[in-house]
């Protein structure tokens, strides 16, 4: 899993069947600071998310594939959560 912010939305005239009634988000990926780490992810969206939220994102194929429920679906990343909060423990 990873943390990211979302940047922007993905518009695609031409598509697989299987993105037709979703949307494709492109996520900034943040360290647990929110710092950014200088690179992105384009993540379907299964939980209704927005421009400027934190998001968690699951980007693992097959794993994505089962949230969607469709096993040969062309998806790698898919977003499974809007992050609130992280907090950490301090483990000396």
């Amino acid at each position: 899993m990873k943390l990211g912010r979302v940047a922007g939305t993905v518009v695609s005239t031409v598509c697989a069947p299987v993105f037709e009634a979703r949307s494709l988000l492109l996520c900034d990926l943040e360290d647990e600071l929110e710092q950014p780490r200088g690179s992105y992810v384009i993540a379907v969206d299964a939980v209704g998310v927005g421009v400027g939220e934190r998001v968690l994102i699951l980007d693992e194929g097959n794993s994505a594939r089962q949230v969607v429920a469709i096993p040969d679906a062309p998806i790698r990343a898919v977003i499974v959560g809007k992050i609130d909060a992280v907090e950490s423990t301090d483990r000396d």
